[in-house]
């Protein structure tokens, strides 16, 4: 392992591809490992049997691995959709972030691991111009599979940095119930809005405080809040 230029551990799989001619990176989609262990997902990332990737990961204690070259196609999104537009691997930099995740012991994640990833993904958005907007969650793009990074990560603080956004409602978004097609909704946004967990992912993302995948006044408020600040 050799420490790049920018400061990373270079950890480089061979997981990966040429993006198609013409497609312009546009997505950034930031996942956790869901391993036992920082080391077991770095191995499973690296091991050409298992047929998965990322650009990069970063490890509980801000120290990041970079394994991919940005001008490559990792495979990191698996099936999965946004906006209504497919193949996500082609148009994303994907960013795995330690942490054993539902499976082995879902936990909080470290002030200086948070800081770390804010840092890398300014630095890629920065370089691909990838709008706030356009900084996703694994989950947000496959519902029907994935929950994560899930509802501990700290969506608010990275908005905060301007990566991703957080609803911030208003007056404006406290309309009455009028029997609003929700489906309808989150699809405009830019979800799967066909898969039955989609309102699920979206409360992952946007209201961790209601995890019940069942409309409610307030995830209500909050989808209408991020259609208005995205005018979509």
């Amino acid at each position: 392992m050799t420490r790049t230029d920018a400061g990373c551990i270079d950890r480089p799989s061979p997981n990966h591809g040429p993006r198609p001619e013409g497609v312009r990176v546009e997505l950034l989609i930031l996942h956790y490992t869901g391993m036992p262990t920082a080391e077991s997902a770095l191995s499973r990332l690296c091991e050409p049997a298992a047929q998965v990737s990322a650009h990069y990961t970063v490890d509980e204690d801000g120290t990041v691995y970079a394994h991919v070259p940005e001008d490559r196609r990792a495979w990191h999104a698996g099936l999965s959709s946004w906006r209504g537009r497919t193949d996500v691997n082609s148009r994303s930099i994907g960013i795995e972030i330690v942490n054993p995740g539902h499976e082995f012991g879902y936990r909080p994640f470290p002030a200086v691991q948070m800081a770390a990833v804010a840092d890398l993904c300014l630095d890629v958005m920065g370089r691909h111009g990838i709008a706030p907007a356009d900084v996703l969650g694994h989950s947000d793009i496959a519902p029907a599979r994935k929950e994560d990074p899930g509802e501990l990560f700290d969506w608010p603080g990275l908005a905060a940095r301007g990566i991703g956004l957080w609803p911030e409602p208003t007056a404006a978004d406290d309309l009455p119930e009028s029997g609003e097609d929700v489906a309808a909704l989150l699809g405009r946004y830019g979800y799967d809005a066909a898969e039955s967990r989609t309102l699920l992912s979206f409360q992952r993302h946007f209201h961790p405080e209601r995890l019940t995948g069942e409309a409610n006044p307030e995830t209500l408020r909050r989808l209408r809040a991020l259609l208005r600040m995205t005018g979509r």
